[in-house]
């Protein structure tokens, strides 16, 4: 007997192929058979009237940080809701094992400051009560209601190695040999590869550049051969390049790292603008330098907009701005004094607005930002407000507006930039992006920076603008691009596809209706923190390895989901 059986629904494989109508019949977490509607006469524990909509493979989120979130809520919300059936963690050499007992409260401290995180729910969702990368698998395994897989986050590695040295030094040849039998036990054990970051936005809890940031070539290269001597392995990381445009020498290490692992890179995350016409094919050309040395790299682009909200209040990309910090770095009262004064809000200006801002001078067109959520009564009724109107109201510049706003909230004014990449032009620019294989879609970032941004939705809003939107690509290569594609750069083994033997993640979708709700502010993690969440619209089932996980947009509590282990659950990926 089956224990599912799909009847009626329009089959989108995840091959490309056109879509079809078919039956499909689940048996032991695997798909059993696809076959013309009726055909199949097996009888079904439990029938799903898929008439009228699509059927089609689970969707892989490449780039998460679920590393936390899972312990308190194993669904993975609400990614789940939106199609997603695997997730990849441990991005940006950020992961919570190996650790020992002494360092768990500075990496509590390192994850809200790297991955927006809040320190309430990391001390009461997560039990810090392991040492190893097994340990931490393991304590996992069985309670997640998505297929997850970690790559091992270089921080934690040096952390371990050095302890607070890691910050501030080089390592020595015995460290190096110690991160890398380390990071070796760590992939044995099951972890998918070796992530790292050089990025300047990321400092630690006490305001100093993450360990990773101290790091050489020579080490990363070093930590690159280890990852070669495993099956099933890959890479991942950032530099100050990921956010702007690469140096020539970023590209290089990247090529290095690559080529020295045989693995693929992939990095996080490529931005589309119109307006910067020569920033796409340069971040691209990576890939090409990599090929010509034997690797391969990867950019990640969303395929949608993501709005991210900012305050002058808690860290976000404000503060990323050069020398902003200098003010939002400040105390509260004194902070609020400092933002006051006119010649701050000069200087401020003109850093946001300079060329050294780089890739967050796209933050500093304040005319457009949309008043959120306010606290005072000075502000009442502004929300929803564009801020050039109420400057023009007041017979003020729009930035001091703005600093008159959120002064009067005592900072805890909820904003929203209007993201300047919505032109036509910019969307011809993905569509070309999305047809390169130098790209890949991802970068949702969903369990980071939580109270901030919401990248989780983006298979739905994705296949809703699909549909019935700007239809830049056919339906067929839109679910391609977020299932085969990114299971065949992970290598990860028989998911990705609607296919005979291949694990049973599907996702039943009405193509009438498919998208997401808006984001909303809710306070449902532990201890009361503050998340960004969104409902998905037209998502009927969800199942993950054979078991119904979300009926009509709502998780069903069940946990079926995999701890997805390097070599066991994936096979290596040639680079060339």
């Amino acid at each position: 007997m089956l224990d599912h059986l799909i009847t009626g629904g329009t089959v989108v494989d995840g091959t490309g192929a056109a879509p079809r109508l078919a039956d499909v019949g689940v048996r032991d977490g695997r798909i059993v058979s696809i076959a013309d509607p009726g055909s199949i006469t097996e009888d079904a524990a439990n029938l799903i009237d898929a008439t009228g909509q699509l059927v089609i493979p689970g969707v892989i989120d490449p780039h998460t940080h679920y590393d936390a979130q899972l312990f308190w809520d194993g669904g993975a919300s609400p990614s789940n809701v939106h199609g997603v059936t695997t997730v990849i963690g441990g991005n940006c050499g950020f992961t919570l094992a190996p650790l020992r007992a002494e360092d768990a409260a500075y990496t509590r401290e390192f994850m809200a400051s790297v991955e927006g995180m809040s320190v309430a729910a990391l001390e009461e969702g997560v039990p810090w009560n392991w040492e190893t990368f097994e340990e931490y698998l393991d304590r996992l395994e069985g309670r997640i209601g998505v297929n997850a897989g970690f790559l091992v986050g270089h921080n934690a590695l040096r952390r371990y190695v050095m302890g607070a040295e890691s910050v501030g030094n080089e390592a020595s040849a015995e460290q190096i040999e110690a991160m890398q039998a380390l990071l070796a036990e760590s992939i044995q054990a099951g972890g998918l590869g070796f992530s790292t970051t050089l990025s300047r936005t990321h400092s630690d809890g006490d305001g100093q550049p993450v360990a990773s940031r101290w790091s050489t070539s020579e080490e990363l290269l070093a930590l690159c051969e280890v990852v070669e001597q495993h099956p099933g392995t890959t890479l991942e990381a950032m530099t100050d390049g990921c956010l702007d445009r690469f140096s020539d020498e970023e590209i290089e290490l990247f090529s290095d790292m690559s080529a020295t692992a045989k693995r693929p890179l992939n990095w996080n995350v490529l931005t589309i603008d119109s307006r910067e016409p020569g920033r796409v094919p340069r971040q691209l050309s990576a890939g090409d330098v990599a090929s010509a040395k034997g690797g391969r790299i990867v950019a990640l682009t969303l395929p949608v907009q993501v709005p991210m909200n900012m305050s002058f209040l808690n860290h976000c990309g404000l503060f990323l701005i050069p020398g902003w910090k200098d003010v939002l770095g400040l105390p509260v009262p004194e902070r609020i004094l400092e933002l006051q004064k006119p010649e701050v809000q000069a200087r401020m200006l003109e850093q946001a607005q300079s060329p050294e801002a780089g890739v967050f001078k796209r933050l500093a067109d304040f005319e457009n930002y949309i008043i959120g959520d306010t606290y005072s009564a000075a502000n009442e009724g502004l929300k929803g407000r564009r801020v050039a109107d109420l400057a023009a109201e007041r017979g003020a510049e729009a930035f001091a507006t703005l600093i008159d706003i959120v002064v009067a909230d005592d900072l805890r004014t909820v904003l929203w930039p209007i993201p300047p990449d919505g032109d036509d032009a910019s969307w011809e620019l993905r569509r070309q992006t999305w047809a390169d294989d130098r790209a890949m879609l991802g970068g949702s970032d969903a369990g980071a920076h939580l109270d901030r941004m919401c990248g989780a939705p983006f298979p739905t809003r994705f296949l809703g603008d699909t549909l019935r939107g700007r239809k830049l690509v056919s339906l067929e290569r839109a679910v391609q691009l977020m299932t085969q594609v990114p299971a065949e750069l992970f290598g990860l083994e028989d998911r990705g596809l609607i296919a005979e033997g291949f694990h049973a993640d599907i996702v039943v979708v009405d193509p009438e209706t498919v998208g997401s709700e808006l984001a909303e502010l809710v306070h449902d993690l532990p201890g009361n923190s503050p998340r960004l969440t969104a409902d998905s619209i037209g998502v009927t089932r969800v199942l993950v390895n054979g078991t119904v996980v979300v009926v009509d947009g709502k998780p069903t509590g069940e946990l079926p989901g995999s701890i997805l282990r390097s070599g066991r659950d994936t096979r290596t990926v040639a680079t060339s």
